[in-house]
């Protein structure tokens, strides 16, 4: 079984690896903006098997891989359909960390199986569909809701809600279950602070070795506002710095920031590396409700400056973004060579 991952794990790096030398990747938009579209109620949350659970679990979208599979599949399919190259899977907070809110850090491993799973079986589909333009499955590895760096308690500026080795483990397990799901590349993302995503990657390197595998990584940083540093404090440039002795598929930003915001950090970014870069930013910022306003026509009008200014090799979108967000992306990336590496 090991070696059959090991194998195609292999045979999906080789791919990836040509194809971003050929054309610019487009990657998915929100899972999130999308699964809410269901308007899903605490009984769809919890479907038959977790119906008597003794605690809240609306909200819990990761869950959605296991109780409503089928909604998440279809927002997959959307994507593709879109013109999508890349999904991510359901897993943003799939951590014994993130499930603790939740109390489900027994399922860690089945959610993150079943949601490379899913997002395997739809790539594979539409891969059938046109072999020439192979789809991929980005196993997703968000931040968790807990900070190596700072303290959560301003009285207490020593004291830590988690520690480096907390981290290494709970992302150890999410790892393992997302390689064995069928995951192509790792997507360590919406990175806030450098000292959790380290300990990602750090986890990441021991499965490799313990398995004798080399599965691509990507890894994206947030920009939180317009001092142009990571929630952690970090510039662009001392963000880069922390986490490039790692071997990487690409580097990039998301989250927080629409397009327009972003570009600036794109650019200082494309000036200090040979790696291939990403982004996928929000659909602008959210409106006075939280919610996002930027019409696909207007992100692809910025998108296009990222693509003329040669800053990308692979694009899609976060927050607030839709398939019609990535089709408007995906058609313009078509116009544009990737940024030479």
């Amino acid at each position: 079984m090991l070696t059959n991952i090991n194998n195609s794990t292999q045979a999906a790096k080789s791919s990836i690896l040509q194809a971003i030398k050929e054309r610019i990747l487009v990657l998915d938009g929100a899972m999130g903006t999308m699964l809410q579209r269901n308007k899903f109620e605490e009984e769809d949350f919890r479907g038959e098997r977790f119906k008597d659970f003794s605690h809240p679990l609306k909200g819990n979208n990761d869950l959605l891989s296991i109780t409503q599979p089928e909604a998440v599949k279809e927002v997959h399919r959307l994507y593709f359909e879109a013109g999508a190259d890349i999904v991510e899977t359901n897993t943003f907070s799939g951590t014994t960390i993130g499930m603790a809110d939740y109390h489900m850090e027994d399922l860690v491993y089945e959610l993150n199986y079943q949601s490379a799973k899913i997002a395997r079986e739809v790539a594979d589909e539409f891969t059938a569909l046109n072999p020439n333009q192979p789809r991929f499955v980005a196993g997703s590895i968000g931040p968790t809701n807990r900070t190596a760096s700072m303290s959560p308690d301003v009285n207490d500026p020593g004291y830590r809600a988690v520690t480096f080795d907390d981290l290494r483990i709970a992302y150890k397990q999410q790892v393992e279950a997302l390689i064995d799901g069928g995951s192509d590349v790792l997507l360590v993302e919406t990175i806030f602070d450098t000292l959790n995503a380290k300990a990602a990657l750090f986890a990441i390197e021991e499965v490799k070795e313990e398995r004798n595998l080399d599965i691509p990584i990507m890894v994206s940083g947030t920009i939180t506002d317009a001092s142009g540093r990571t929630l952690s404090g970090q510039t662009v440039e001392a963000f880069l710095i922390s986490i490039q002795h790692i071997p990487l598929l690409s580097v990039g930003f998301n989250c927080a920031l629409g397009a327009d915001q972003l570009k600036p950090y794109l650019k200082r970014l494309a000036m200090n590396t040979q790696l291939n870069i990403s982004a996928h930013p929000n659909a602008g910022l959210p409106n006075a409700f939280g919610e996002y306003d930027q019409t696909p026509m207007e992100m692809q009008v910025l998108i296009r400056e990222y693509l003329h200014d040669n800053l990308i090799n692979i694009i899609g979108g976060c927050c607030g973004t839709t398939p019609d967000h990535i089709k408007a992306i995906a058609e313009v990336a078509k116009e544009f060579k990737p940024r030479k590496v």
